[in-house]
């Protein structure tokens, strides 16, 4: 495969869904003008993040995956573009509700659904209130720019869950996310700790990560956060490539030989010298 491009997105999100969504599509074009081939949006993008509170009104925001209307909007641009789109949406699933993303291909076809797997709770981040724990298990998907493996913000802490998605053949790990400061500890910035894990699966793994994270000052039944930005792109050795501001919109695209990537992965041996009868304390322990 040729190089393939990699665009992240950042941009601050409103009360309107609909101005929410025009904004994400002005952004995914401009990616795709710059050469973007798979492009990243951030965390729940379309309306404002809720989740700053426990307030039963925003259950109403939810949308089945079947058939959902923002699902097919960002599918028919992928067709008119030609380029690959996560979708992360709130998902309404019978009585259950999952924080969830649909893959969508190049050629507009849906490939699939991830629910987030792992699942936050504190003040200002009340998601175990609206989220139940994801049931699909990681997922990888074959798209015509190369095979993917994408976690929700909150699973981007856990390098199982990157290992998981590398050991399934992912070639690159896309994180799309929502998070900013701690109501409980404003002076606490845990961007650089965000930032250094992701860039670490990405050197454990040695392929290319990318997270796309929001902007702006939120506020929500008195509840505060400010979400810092700093979307960025790694390289296989976990170096930035390019990294937008906390404050400003942005649209970052890099480029990256999958196929070499792929034969230095093999050529380091990571995945032929992992241990798995020694890794018996993963199973079943509680931190």
């Amino acid at each position: 495969m040729p190089e393939v491009a990699i665009a992240v997105t950042q941009f601050a999100c409103g009360d309107d869904h609909d101005t929410n969504a025009d904004r994400a599509e002005a952004l995914v074009r401009q990616a795709a003008a710059a050469g973007g081939q798979v492009i990243l949006l951030q965390e729940l993008f379309h309306g404002p993040y809720f989740c700053k509170t426990e307030d039963p009104r925003y259950f109403a925001w939810a949308q089945p995956f079947e058939g959902n209307p923002l699902v097919a909007r960002f599918a028919d641009l992928a067709r008119e573009l030609g380029v690959v789109l996560p979708i992360s949406f709130f998902e309404r699933a019978g009585p259950a509700h999952f924080n969830s993303l649909a893959m969508v291909d190049a050629d507009g076809k849906i490939l699939g659904c991830y629910r987030k797997s792992h699942i936050p709770q504190g003040p200002g981040y009340e998601e175990k209130y609206y989220f139940s724990p994801g049931d699909t298990g990681f997922r990888v998907w074959d798209t015509g720019f190369g095979r993917i493996g994408v976690g929700i913000c909150w699973d981007q802490w856990f390098p199982e869950a990157a290992r998981a998605m590398a050991l399934m053949g992912a070639e690159m790990l896309l994180y799309p996310t929502a998070i900013g400061s701690e109501p409980p500890a404003p002076g606490y910035d845990s961007q650089p700790h965000w930032e250094m894990t992701m860039r670490g699966h990405a050197a454990a793994n040695i392929l290319p990560v990318a997270a796309s994270n929001r902007i702006g000052r939120e506020v929500q039944d008195g509840q505060e956060v400010i979400f810092y930005g700093t979307s960025f792109i790694s390289d296989p050795a976990g170096q930035l490539v390019t990294q937008a501001g906390r404050t400003e919109e942005a649209c970052l695209v890099a480029k990256f030989d999958l196929d070499a990537i792929g034969e230095l992965r093999r050529s380091w041996g990571l995945f032929r010298d992992r241990r798995p009868d020694l890794y018996n304390a993963l199973k079943g322990f509680g931190g």
